[in-house]
Parts: C-alpha cells; structure tokens; sequence
C-alpha cells in the first residue's frame, strides 16, 4: 500500500528544520509522497505577526525550499479553501484524492500530546494513522510513551520519528532574519526570495529610531512574559539617571534594548555571535545562556545604531566589569531591582539605589555571587572582576 506524509504549519518562513523533518520522515516512514500543505489561517494561533507575508508568499518560499527534493509534494489546498485552516479538513481532502494510500499525518511533541483538543480528532483517526516527531528528551518520553499506549490501546496507529534537526522555530527565524543572521538555516534560494521581496524587516532601517517608534519594534522582538520587566527596567533606568545625572535617553534607550536578544537560546546566541564575528572566552562559550547582554549589545549597535555608552551599558547589564561608568551601573541596578521583580532583599537594594548607587551595584554582584555559589554554578571572571574593584571603594552594607 502507498504511505503518504501530510506535513502542515504556517512555514512563516521554511526553514532547515522543517525540511530536515520532512526528508527524515520520507526516509523513516517509506513515504512515497510528503505533502507540504502551508495553512492559510492556523486554528491555534490567534494571527500570523504583523509583518508576515502572504499566503501566497509564504506557499512561494515553501515551494523554492522543497525545490530539489522529488518526494516532497507543496501544495497549496488549504490557502485555497482559505478561512481557518483544520486539519480533519485537509485530511478528508487527501483521502478523497488518494483512497488507497494509508495516509501519516505528521506532527511535533506538543501537538500530539495535545491531539484530544484538535477540532474533530476522531475524523483525523478515521483517515490518517500518526507520525510524531521527538527528539528523545528525557523529560519528554514518559509523556509521549503514556499517549502513545493509550491510543494504540484504541486501535489508532502511531509511529515515532526521530527527529535529529537543529531546534529552532520560525518564531526564532524571524529574530534572526531582523538581526541579520538567519542565513545558514535557511534552504537555498529562501533567503534571497525574502530580500528581493523586503520580507521579514530585512530591508528595514532601525538605527536612531525615536523612543515611540522603537518601542513596539523591540517589543514585536522579546517574548511576551519578558515585556513588562523590560518596560519597567526602562523606566526605572530613566529615574536613576535622573538621580544621578546621568544621561536620560541613554538611560531609556539602554533599559529598552538592554534584553533585545534575550528571547535567542543558547546554541543561536552562538551563532549570532559567530555572525558577527566576535571571539568568545571559554566561559561565554561553556555558558551560552549568559551571552543575551553581549549579543544584545552587538544588535543595539549594528542594527538600531545605538552609541558606545548605550553598547557598554547592555554589554555589562548581567555581569558588571571593573571601572563600571554610570550608565552601566545604572542599567546593572535597574534590571536587578525593576517594579516586577520580588525576592529577598529586592526592597534594599531598591533604597540603595536612590541613595548610594555604588552600594547597590555592590550588593546586586554580592547576591548574585552568592546565588551562583549556593547553586555550585561558575561565577563570570567579569563580575569577579567587577566585585572586587567596588570592595577597594565601598563597604558592605548587606544590613
């Protein structure tokens, strides 16, 4: 019997991943066909990004990327029926093509163990068995082991996919292709389309925007549960800077970009870096996850053109350095002790920071070394560094 693989998604873009995914599929599963189906309006997103492109584009990028691969079939029946686009929908639609064939509808982690939800699951079972992309996660087994026996038990056919590809999602894509450094996860041809059609921000120009037009562009880049500490790391940078003379756009430019990159994870921060062509040291490269402030830096420069006190400010944020000039005190002490933030001591240094802004930067690095040691987590050299430098000049006040 003919098996054929049903592959849906936004692709806003197609990425190496996708493709990846698709051409371990056809290998693993025997798949004469893999249908590549973009969805004009997914049921489980509330709306494509503001800044997406068409349907017809999005089917356009997909069709350049699968380009050399003969078993993988685009089509574009979804953004034909338009409307939202459900899957026992499109599942109907190929059986009724392909009678014979048993049919795989393929799908990640998180949607199969989702799969009860979907409008009309059992229709989907009627016509499709399930193919489930895992990356073999620990944490993740015993949860796809548990769905699987449970639907097995009710006659439904599953079968696993390893899926061995660099984890990145379209989401990530889209940081990516606004920081200028997507190239490499992107198949052939993808990248070049969405230039030529000014796709994605790649073509805009974000340097010296004003406060009211970065604004919403930092926040289309952050994740949604980091906007409001951003915002008010922001505003608190603004009233120490009043405090303190310091300079106040600076102070709130800072505080706005201060966490551009911190929705990047670990292996792309890597990336970004090699992008632009910054050496790392050992530790940056044994702690990935700490390299958000040095990548942040990077893009506050190059693509919203920000100055050299603004650059350090972000550089500094997390670790502080010897010889620290105010602003990244400033940025340091605003990020740590923000309106959203709640631990013990927050109210302390949150006093400090109005009345002895040294102080406060000193007692942020005292309880961050301490965190880090009850942890048995590496301290930065640069927060060593940057300790040691204020123990020369000012004395505890952990009271």
């Amino acid at each position: 019997m003919e098996r054929i693989g049903i592959y849906g998604g936004t692709f806003n873009p197609p990425h190496i991943g996708h493709l990846q995914a698709a051409k371990q599929a056809v290998k693993a599963l025997g798949l004469s066909k893999l249908l590549l189906i973009p969805a004009y309006a997914p049921p489980h997103k509330a709306a494509l990004p503001a800044n997406s492109p068409t349907a017809q584009q999005r089917l356009q990028m997909l069709r350049i990327a699968a380009a050399n691969c003969p078993e993988i079939v685009v089509s574009d029946m979804e953004l034909r029926r338009e409307g939202v686009s459900y899957t026992f929908e499109t599942v109907r639609s190929v059986k009724n093509q392909y009678p014979d064939a048993e049919l795989v509808l393929l799908m990640g982690t998180d949607m199969f163990l989702t799969f009860d939800s979907w409008m009309h699951p059992e229709e989907i079972l009627k016509n499709a068995s399930l193919g489930v992309f895992y990356r073999g996660d620990k944490g993740e087994q015993p949860a796809i082991a548990a769905k699987k026996a449970e639907m097995e038990e009710k006659g439904v056919r599953i079968y696993l996919v390893r899926n061995d590809v660099i984890p990145i999602s379209s989401t990530q894509m889209r940081r990516l292709l606004a920081f200028r450094c997507a190239g490499e996860f992107l198949p052939e041809g993808v990248l070049d389309y969405i230039r030529e059609n000014r796709l994605y921000d790649t073509r805009s120009d974000w340097k010296s925007l004003p406060m009211d037009k970065l604004e919403p562009i930092v926040i289309s880049l952050l994740n949604p549960n980091r906007v409001a500490h951003v915002l008010g790391c922001r505003d608190t940078a603004v009233a120490l800077a009043k405090r303190w003379g310091a300079d106040v756009t600076d102070a709130a430019r800072a505080g706005l970009l201060h966490d551009i990159t911190k929705a990047i994870d670990g292996p792309l921060q890597l990336t970004l870096c090699d992008a632009y062509g910054k050496l790392l040291d050992d530790f940056s490269k044994r702690y990935p996850r700490t390299l958000h402030a040095l990548t942040g830096s990077m893009v506050a420069q190059r693509i919203f053109g920000e100055n050299e006190n603004v650059v350090s400010a972000i550089e500094f944020h997390t670790t502080g350095r010897a010889n620290m000039t105010l602003l990244e005190k400033i940025i340091y002490v605003a990020d740590y002790m923000e309106p959203n933030r709640n631990f013990p001591g927050v109210e302390r240094l949150r006093e400090l920071a109005f009345s002895d802004i040294d102080a406060a930067l000193k007692l942020g690095l005292e309880m961050t070394l301490e965190h880090l040691n009850e942890q048995g987590a590496e301290v930065s050299p640069a927060s060593r560094s940057a300790l040691a430098w204020l123990n020369r000049s000012v004395p505890s006040r952990k009271d």
